[in-house]
């Protein structure tokens, strides 16, 4: 099979608590490049909610724009990977690189909702 591209694709679901609600932040990273969606889900949800949102609302989700992301890739014993899946669970908080996309994302918003309004404004003069 000649031709064929190879595209590595990894995600990453951050659920936490930011008072007074629960949080959801999704990362995808595609050929080295991460995009970000942070959902508030309100109360506390159930594992069966999480997989529910995942399989129906995901393609809805809105990803930040692109950044470029360091990979890297190491073979892990299964009891350290274990460790460190609770260490994180421990930890409250996203990465920071997930967090500056974020904020990168929502100073786009609102520069899109000024052009709206001045667009809006304008058109009603």
């Amino acid at each position: 099979m000649e031709g064929l591209l190879c595209t590595k694709i990894s995600g990453k679901l951050t659920v936490y608590f930011e008072n007074p609600f629960w949080v959801a932040v999704f990362e995808h990273i595609e050929d080295g490049m991460l995009s970000v969606s942070k959902v508030t889900l309100g109360a506390e949800p159930k594992d069966y909610e999480i997989y529910e949102f995942v399989l129906n609302r995901y393609n809805k989700l809105q990803f930040s724009s692109v950044v470029a992301a360091v990979i890297k890739e190491e073979k892990k014993n299964h009891k350290r990977v274990q460790r460190e899946l609770r260490k994180q669970a421990k930890e409250m908080g996203i990465g920071t690189k997930s967090q500056n996309v974020l904020k990168l994302q929502q100073e786009q918003n609102k520069q899109e909702r000024k052009i709206y309004k001045s667009s809006k404004n304008c058109r009603e003069e």
